[in-house]
């Protein structure tokens, strides 16, 4: 009985193991549980901040968000003589105007050296032309290529200057190597990189220093202090110095020459309507003279916004206010001896052309006659026609005094320098 005993015992034993290892064989047939994933984590949104705007749609109001002015373009090919309307230019009596040269794409800003070569500044391209005599005829030259806004040049002790958006530059006789232009020197390299209003117009005062503008760097905000200015820097040793303050844009300028006082034009903010504020004429009677902007505009106008609190009673004002949107720019003293006598000291002022304003005005010559204590008794066109009705042909962008006492005048839209003479 033991025997049967332990017999059943073992058969018991052997059914437990048999179902273990049916059980286990089961469990491990089922399919794994799978864990629920954690929800992805979804990205925070980025809000878009849209970008400025251009320096020249600032200061727009919301009413005028869909008016159709905007900047002209810029003349980066020089036009056929044949399209450029000389017969529709208007001169006093005993002028006359002629075509002096053509073929140079956006020419600006002038000067002479003393053999006579014309140097011409650019401001959309990177270039500046010599214009030469040779053979009886004249030809242009790219003397300088590869430099940023290289707007302001002059000539001063057998070398030319030239200014850039962020540097001043000189190159040593210049008319020894009109071929092959000597590298350059650099008189200073600090100044602000801003595109808007960065161009210069580069001058030498009766101190030999370098006189240039810093424009604002926007059509109206307040700007860092190391904008709209003009300043000066010694060609000898770099220092530069503030002359006056308060000067939106400038891109004319001169030095009288009984007085030796800097006086210079200034292009007005944009967007306050067709007949405000007045481009002007001023003069720098002090060092650190402030003449308003942003604040106060043509001297008697206060800036809707960031006039409040201000008075215009603060600031130096004007000499002359020239018109709206006429955009002045290159000014000199006519000095010459072809001009009848009552011009000897006239200012000659051109004015580019407006676009901020419905009807077209500027694109033209104007003239200012001063009295003896420098206060303007008369303010009058010179030489006009390069708008032709509705449409313009050219824009005049800066005048020189030649040695011969004619004017020459340059025309960055149609790429061309002309001469205005007088003949008794």
């Amino acid at each position: 009985m033991a025997e049967t005993q332990r017999r059943g015992y073992a058969r018991r034993y052997l059914m437990v193991l048999v179902a273990f290892a049916l059980a286990a064989n089961g469990q491990a047939q089922q399919p794994a549980v799978q864990a629920t994933p954690a929800p992805l984590q979804q990205p925070a949104q980025q809000v878009l901040t849209p970008p400025p705007p251009p320096a020249w749609m600032q200061g727009r109001p919301e009413a005028m968000k869909n008016s159709s002015l905007v900047p002209h373009v810029g003349g980066v090919i020089a036009k056929p003589a044949s399209d450029l309307k000389l017969d529709k230019i208007k001169l006093p009596p005993g002028f006359s105007i002629e075509l002096w040269v053509t073929g140079l794409p956006d020419a600006r800003s002038l000067a002479v050296g003393a053999k006579g070569t014309v140097f011409v500044g650019t401001r959309l391209l990177d270039t500046v032309y010599a214009v030469v005599e040779k053979d009886g005829k004249r030809e242009v030259k790219a003397l300088l290529k590869g430099l940023n806004k290289p707007n302001g040049v002059v000539f001063h002790n057998g070398a030319l200057y030239v200014a850039e958006v962020s540097r001043i530059l000189r190159f040593d006789a210049i008319e020894d190597n009109l071929n092959a232009a000597p590298k350059p020197v650099v008189v200073f390299d600090a100044l602000p990189k801003d595109e808007p209003h960065g161009w210069k117009f580069l001058a030498v005062g009766p101190d030999g220093m370098l006189y240039f503008n810093i424009g604002a760097p926007c059509n109206s905000c307040v700007p860092p202090d190391t904008h709209a200015q003009i300043v000066r820097v010694d060609p000898k040793d770099g220092v530069l110095e503030t002359v006056a303050k308060g000067v939106r844009n400038s891109v004319g300028m001169a030095f009288h020459p009984a007085t030796k006082e800097l006086w210079f034009t200034n292009n007005g903010r944009d967007w306050l309507g067709d007949e405000l504020p007045n481009d002007t004429l001023h003069r720098v009677q002090r060092r650190m003279t402030h003449f308003g902007y942003p604040y106060c505009h043509q001297g008697d106008v206060l800036d809707p916004d960031l006039g409040r609190g201000r008075s215009c009673a603060e600031f130096t004002p004007p000499v002359l206010k020239l018109g709206a949107h006429v955009a002045p720019l290159g000014m000199r003293f006519y000095n010459g001896k072809m001009f009848p006598a009552e011009f000897r000291n006239r200012i000659i002022i051109a004015n580019h052309g407006s676009w901020n304003k419905n009807g077209k005005v500027g694109f033209n010559l104007t003239q200012v006659t001063l009295d003896a204590q420098g206060k303007a008794t008369k303010y009058e066109p010179f030489a006009e026609g390069w708008l032709d009705g509705a449409n313009h042909w050219g824009r005049p962008v800066d005048v020189h005094i030649m040695t011969d006492g004619a004017l020459l005048v340059s025309d960055d839209f149609a790429g061309a320098l002309y001469r205005i003479s007088y003949k008794r």
